[in-house]
């Protein structure tokens, strides 16, 4: 719909959901697992399928509650990166890419919003002229 930005945009919200993904997997099972030889924290990865499967298919709607549900993320990737004794760059990177996955998606959601709200307005515009006529 709105050309090379909207592309780069998604672009950016499927890379750094797959890298979260990636992340939390590694950092649970092998780079600094709460037990050795990983720990269950690493299904923590699992929610981050569905955004994941709908940002392949470039759905609106997944994108809108996705940006959500990926604050949850944040604020482990903050409270660890604060606490963490060991591996702080972990919590960081965390946080990082979700704050790079919440902008794309509400960049990329935004021009198609406006243009949902442009239509509905000239919608209600013509119905409101269209009484107006009729009475």
């Amino acid at each position: 719909m709105y050309g090379a930005r909207q592309k780069v945009l998604w672009w950016g919200a499927l890379a750094s959901v797959a890298a979260l993904i990636a992340l939390c997997l590694l950092w649970e099972t092998v780079l600094a697992p709460l037990k050795p030889g990983g720990s269950w924290l690493a299904l923590k990865a699992v929610p981050l399928l569905f955004p994941l499967i709908g940002v392949l298919k470039r759905d609106l709607y997944t994108l809108q509650w996705s940006s959500m549900m990926i604050l949850a993320y944040l604020a482990e990737g903050v409270v660890r990166g604060y606490s963490d004794q060991t591996m702080r760059w972990l919590g960081w990177t965390e946080a990082a890419l979700v704050f790079v996955f919440f902008c794309c998606a509400l960049l990329y959601v935004h021009p198609y919003k406006r243009a949902a709200k442009k239509a509905a307005r000239e919608l209600l515009d013509k119905v409101a002229r269209s009484r107006n006529g009729h009475q």
